[in-house]
């Protein structure tokens, strides 16, 4: 009987089109009615990412902030990714995704005592081979995300090894249908997954859906329709779920994965111009960060100063 995991998310882009005060009163609003969702429904799990999301909760709605401390000690909270927020995931240098990783896990490691190891970046535009490397020596074994899709990039279906330039391997998968469901489709696409996915020679899959993009998450009317068609469903057993339970499936599972040894590009590429300043910026400080460290480590070196230890 094939197992399908459902990841409920609620994808949200804080500063994207809006002020980061309308970002972080979507946030409060989609995490408050996704633990009223976790404490209602039995079994039902809430995923969510992104560090400062999270921070602006604990900031703004303090008791929201520990209810969830409660319900991720429960496991019906499921902090996903673990990174400080999802970036774009081409452009930057790997310093730069390192301290993404760095930071992110901290917090949640202070806040939560959890150290997620799936990592995820489901809206970026196209994906470096280089973060196989980064992420496979920052403790992840496996990878979630969503472009570009199949007429952009062929990949196999259902997971796969990716390889990096040094030989590294993690776990790899294509989310379908994207990481959203309109309010009130959620069951419908997962009907849809076991048509398309019914010749797949595999045990398992992994579904993603929620309210989004602009926050949202779980609905009533969803949660409903998912767990009349859990009832009814013979073939399938399909479970509220996350993406480590799916990976640890695959790796139990006693398939030989197909391996992917190239980065998942290209998506989008005008969208690379659509926020032109704040990319060129970006790779502005990252130089000017790098040669104030090759100036500072010189000048210790030559005995002028002495460069002060630091740790994240």
């Amino acid at each position: 009987m094939k197992k399908i995991h459902l990841i409920c998310n609620a994808h949200l882009d804080p500063v994207w089109l809006w002020e980061w005060e309308e970002g972080a009163a979507e946030a409060i609003s989609t995490f408050r009615v996704a633990a009223d969702f976790c404490e209602a429904y039995d079994g039902f799990v809430f995923n969510h990412n992104e560090v400062i999301l999270y921070k602006w909760v604990e900031e703004y709605e303090p008791l929201l902030f520990k209810r969830i401390q409660t319900l991720v000690g429960q496991g019906r909270w499921h902090i996903m990714g673990g990174w400080y927020l999802q970036p774009d995931c081409n452009m930057p240098c790997g310093e730069s995704f390192v301290r993404q990783i760095l930071v992110g896990r901290q917090y949640f490691r202070e806040k939560f005592g959890v150290e997620p190891t799936s990592a995820i970046n489901f809206d970026p535009f196209g994906h470096s081979r280089g973060l196989v490397q980064i992420m496979k020596k920052s403790g992840y074994d496996s990878y979630v995300f969503c472009r570009p899709d199949q007429r952009d990039c062929q990949l196999p279906a259902g997971p796969f090894h990716w390889v990096g330039y040094d030989g590294s391997q993690i776990m790899a998968h294509r989310a379908f249908g994207s990481y959203l469901s309109l309010r009130g489709q959620a069951a419908g696409k997962v009907s849809n997954w076991m048509k398309d996915a019914a010749a797949e020679d595999s045990d398992e899959g992994m579904i993603l859906w929620g309210v989004g993009n602009h926050g949202g998450g779980p609905s009533k009317i969803d949660l409903e329709k998912l767990n009349a068609l859990m009832a009814e469903t013979k073939d399938h057993e399909i479970l509220h779920s996350t993406p480590e339970a799916y990976f640890q499936e695959v790796a139990t599972g006693g398939r030989e994965l197909p391996k992917v040894a190239k980065s998942l590009n290209p998506f989008a590429v005008g969208c690379y111009t659509s926020q032109v300043r704040v990319k060129q910026r970006h790779r502005r400080l990252e130089n000017e960060l790098f040669m104030t460290e090759k100036m500072l480590s010189a000048a210790c070196a030559n005995g002028h100063l002495t460069y002060p230890s630091t740790e994240l």
